[in-house]
């Protein structure tokens, strides 16, 4: 179905653009070709997708000195990183959760390049129990998880290297902080569940051959670590013999069970579960396709309560006994509504955490499935949280918007109080911004919602820098947040809007499902809809608007922009998926097809694909706008090969004087885990940039 040939070509191209002004580095064309269903398909910049090699390297070298030259010379650069500092600096609290003896926290003085987790005795003494600052040098190496053993006595704590989503896991004494055993190393897509006290469950790939941060990994496998020996000697629990690209394993709060969830792509799982309290006892399968999401939440000795789409696409909660728990057997417990629900445990109740309009409401229920209260919300935004062990007496939900920065509150679920915990202190007036939520047309007659936050009182001429948001994939709900880096934007007058694409979760699974596959385009005709709607009514036009998006949201304004590039007049692809025939090759990509399709699917998959990617739709001649794509050279979630094959096409095939950069942040992965310094200039960067190509050579007077 597909053949490779003419591997490698040795022709250079030498790239000047915008009448000679733009100046960027030579970039090497191979003559690599694919053939996919008898249609040949070029891929000159395949060399690039190496990342081990020296060649690579120079090139991303002399990217970034283009890159950085022309970010140099903004003069309101530095006053923007000033703003953004101070506005960044305010004391930052985690929710507390208790271990042991010991109430456990994060806490960030302010700019710390990464929260530290403190501790508090029973007395209230407090003390750092670990300082990620001192992971590494440069502030690059994150805390990626933090666990337990049920006695709070052992912990075991997860690191990223350089953003990368490989893993290792470092057990210590809690009480003593103290290394107990040899750091396990080669862990991927995994949480750390403790059986008792005597070892954990965690997930990970045989380590792939050839380049780790970009080699494909598919068969996922779910291991049991027992304290006291060896990674090398660990058990196989699940995955050996069945193979899976994502398999995951936790314990019921009691121990009774290890619930094993097993996929191919990122919707639909297989549900197994194993009664942990009789030796040998076997796998029991509670679903066997993958046709729906199940997951077990909770249990009450034998009687399981199970969050599912199954009949069901705004999700249920169903009960039924782990004896025969196949779903013919399962009943109601939270039955379906008309809004979206994300449930969750504590204290001894659950909490129906709805979505409605991408907004949050919470009901609370007893274990009877009785209506308890409606938790009354400090506003309209998102909330999340509510969760704990049962014997809690205060949970902990945090709240936020796009105006008002993330509060945590407390929660006596017995009597319903709620009331302000930590409420961070930032140098910025909420109460001078609005959030409007409008509802436009998209190209097919859908209504899709868009929420358009600005500072009060802006005139609506056109003439207002705006950035339109979106992401559209994988079930993901884009929900009202505070961000610093918007609250910047905003102070300097600009309109920060997102809209709430098909192919998220904010209307169940129908509204994912109609961006997927062969439906992929409803995605961006619903982005450009709403860039033609805050046009239309004058928020902006196409010479003060940019469009942002990250990951799958980096592919949205690939393929915005190449479809419509005189709709935008900046363009900012972030960690991008822009090589929609290959995707699939590299790292778990595979595991995207159920949003996706891949190009061996068949003609009909392989020319959709091709009809959009961004990768193959950049024009010779055409005027796109300024763009800057960002990435990190350790991204081994969406490889960065995907931004440098893109940057390389627009910058070959773009006309005019609109600059397109590409900035390679070193030892950054696809997000997670940034260092604050980091998170802080790219912003600057990001904002800098697009004000500067809106005709901005100072920044807007507030």
């Amino acid at each position: 179905m597909k053949k490779t040939f003419l591997l490698m070509a040795i022709t250079t191209a030498g790239i000047s653009f915008g009448q000679g002004k733009m100046q960027y580095p030579q970039t090497k064309k191979g003559e690599t070709v694919d053939v996919y269903f008898d249609t040949k398909v070029s891929d000159p910049y395949r060399w690039l997708e190496d990342d081990k090699s020296a060649e690579t390297g120079a090139w991303v070298k002399a990217e970034n000195e283009v890159t950085y030259g022309y970010l140099n010379k903004i003069p309101f650069r530095d006053q923007l990183k000033k703003r953004m500092e101070q506005l960044w600096n305010y004391e930052k609290i985690g929710a507390p959760f208790k271990e042991g003896k010991f109430t456990y926290y994060s806490k960030n003085n302010g700019l710390q390049n990464q929260s530290v987790v403190y501790r508090k005795d029973e007395k209230g003494k407090e003390e750092i129990f670990l300082d990620p600052n001192t992971f590494s040098k440069d502030g690059t190496t994150s805390l990626g998880g933090l666990n337990f053993s049920k006695n709070g006595n052992i912990a075991a704590y997860s690191i990223s290297e350089g953003g990368s989503d490989w893993r290792k896991v470092i057990i210590i004494d809690a009480l003593s902080k103290k290394v107990l055993e040899d750091t396990l190393v080669d862990i991927k897509f995994s949480g750390v569940s403790w059986h008792g006290n005597e070892g954990f469950y965690y997930s990970s790939y045989d380590k792939p051959k050839g380049s780790e941060l970009s080699a494909k990994t598919d068969q996922h496998k779910l291991y049991f670590h027992k304290l006291g020996t060896s990674q090398k000697d660990d058990k196989v629990i699940f995955g050996a013999d069945q193979k899976r690209r994502y398999v995951g394993g936790y314990v019921t709060e009691d121990n009774h069970y290890l619930v094993i969830t097993a996929a191919n792509s990122t919707y639909g799982n297989e549900l197994y579960i194993k009664d942990l309290t009789k030796p040998n006892s076997p796998i029991v399968t509670i679903v066997d396709n993958f046709n729906t999401d199940s997951a077990v939440i909770e249990n009450e000795g034998n009687k399981l309560f199970i969050e599912t789409d199954l009949n069901a696409p705004n999700k249920r909660v169903v009960t039924v006994d782990a004896s025969n728990p196949k779903p013919e057997n399962w009943k109601d417990f939270i039955k379906e509504t008309k809004d979206i629900l994300s449930p969750s445990t504590g204290a001894g109740y659950f909490f129906a955490n709805y979505t409605k309009d991408a907004v949050s409401f919470v009901q609370q229920y007893d274990y009877s499935g009785k209506l308890v209260r409606e938790i009354k919300l400090p506003a309209v935004g998102t909330a999340g949280g509510f969760s704990g062990k049962k014997e809690d007496k205060i949970l902990y939900y945090s709240f936020a918007n796009y105006t008002t920065p993330g509060s945590i509150y407390s929660l006596e679920p017995k009597t319903g109080k709620s009331e302000i915990y930590q409420k961070p202190k930032v140098d910025f007036k909420s109460e001078d911004y609005e959030s409007k939520q409008v509802f436009y047309t998209s190209k097919d007659g859908t209504k899709v919602p868009m929420i358009i936050t600005y500072k009060k009182g802006t005139k609506l001429d056109g003439k207002n820098p705006t950035i339109l948001y979106g992401y559209g994939g994988f079930n993901v709900s884009l929900t009202p947040s505070f961000s610093i880096a918007n609250a910047v934007w905003m102070e300097n007058g600009g309109v920060y809007a997102v809209a709430n694409l098909r192919g998220g979760g904010e209307y169940g699974k129908k509204w994912h499902d109609a961006g997927t596959k062969l439906q992929k385009q409803n995605v961006f005709d619903d982005f450009i809809a709403a860039a033609e709607y805050l046009i239309a009514q004058k928020y902006t036009s196409a010479d003060y608007l940019a469009i942002r998006g990250g990951s799958n949201g980096g592919l949205l304004v690939g393929a915005t922009m190449t479809q419509r590039p005189d709709l935008m007049k900046v363009a900012l692809p972030a960690v991008g998926v822009m090589d929609m025939l290959r995707y699939n090759a590299f790292t778990a990509g595979a595991g995207w097809a159920f949003d996706y399709g891949t190009a061996q699917d068949s003609k009909e998959m392989f020319e959709y694909l091709k009809g959009y990617s961004p990768v193959h739709n950049v024009k010779q001649g055409t005027h796109y706008p300024a763009t800057m794509v960002t990435t990190g050279d350790h991204d081994d979630r969406v490889v960065p090969a995907h931004s440098f094959k893109f940057a390389s096409e627009l910058q070959e095939k773009q006309t005019g004087e609109n600059p397109v950069l590409i900035r390679i942040d070193v030892k950054a992965g696809h997000g997670a885990g940034k260092s604050v310094a980091a998170t802080i200039q790219e912003n600057v960067d990001i904002q800098a940039f697009t004000l500067y190509n809106m005709g901005f050579k100072a920044l807007p007077s507030k």
